[in-house]
């Protein structure tokens, strides 16, 4: 697929990005705006020549196989790897891009150093709430719910038997940007997750047998499921248990 040219004031103009997610809530909530309001202000930034957005979309689908499959991706890389997808897209368009605010997944100050080593020459300024602080943000997180909130409006749940009919989180972080002859957008707005609570792949420990409840015999496998000590510590937390029946 051809990739629309930039304005040319973008390429010849510094340009500033702003980043910032949604979707990974399981109920979709804003505390500040409501959807109608997030429509109108979308439709006024699509109608600013100026300004210009992208969205990255990922599947509920391919966060779980990268989540689940032997060398594990958690949620805060594959959401660190959609950012820096989307800011080398810009470049390899030819955008001037001087500076990018970014919402924060993880710690701020290893995500500033972690897209600075990547992208030397640009400023990145991270930080918590940064919808909150930086208008390139607000019109990011704008972009970004919106589009979740239109792709979950035409959602069909294949619970079709359950009759769900709930306000459910979409489970996938959806990344957009907006540019400005000073001020180019992106986004990315979820809850943030802690890099150490999530585990990165260096930070993850193995765990020993022994804390698992063996004690040097066998066990049979189904009794070690139904006992809920051979699961992970992620679904021990959230109770969450092997179903064979429904």
């Amino acid at each position: 697929m051809a990739v629309a040219a930039p304005p040319e004031w973008a390429t010849k103009e510094p340009c500033m990005m702003g980043i910032d997610e949604a979707g990974r809530g399981p109920v979709l909530d804003s505390k500040t705006l409501k959807e109608e309001q997030r429509e109108e202000l979308f439709e006024s930034l699509k109608a600013n020549s100026s300004i210009g957005w992208e969205v990255d979309v990922i599947c509920p689908k391919e966060l779980s196989a990268k989540m689940l499959k032997r060398s594990k991706v958690n949620l805060n890389e594959i959401s660190h790897n959609s950012a820096m997808g989307l800011v080398k897209k810009l470049l390899d368009m030819g955008v001037l891009l001087a500076e990018v605010y970014i919402d924060t997944v993880g710690d701020p100050e290893k995500y500033r150093v972690k897209l600075t080593e990547k992208f030397p020459g640009i400023k990145f300024v991270v930080a918590k709430k940064a919808d909150s602080l930086y208008p390139v943000v607000s019109g990011a997180s704008i972009v970004a719910k919106v589009t979740r909130d239109r792709a979950l409006r035409n959602w069909v749940f294949d619970e079709t038997a359950l009759n769900m009919h709930m306000n459910t989180g979409s489970g996938y972080p959806g990344v957009g940007e907006l540019a400005h002859p000073s001020s180019r957008m992106q986004l990315k707005e979820s809850d943030e997750l802690d890099e150490d609570a999530t585990g990165n792949g260096s930070a993850k420990r193995q765990v020993k047998l022994s804390s698992l409840g063996f004690t040097g015999f066998k066990r049979k496998s189904e009794e070690i499921e139904s006992s809920g000590k051979g699961r992970c510590k992620f679904f021990q937390a959230r109770k969450l248990e092997l179903v064979r029946k429904f």
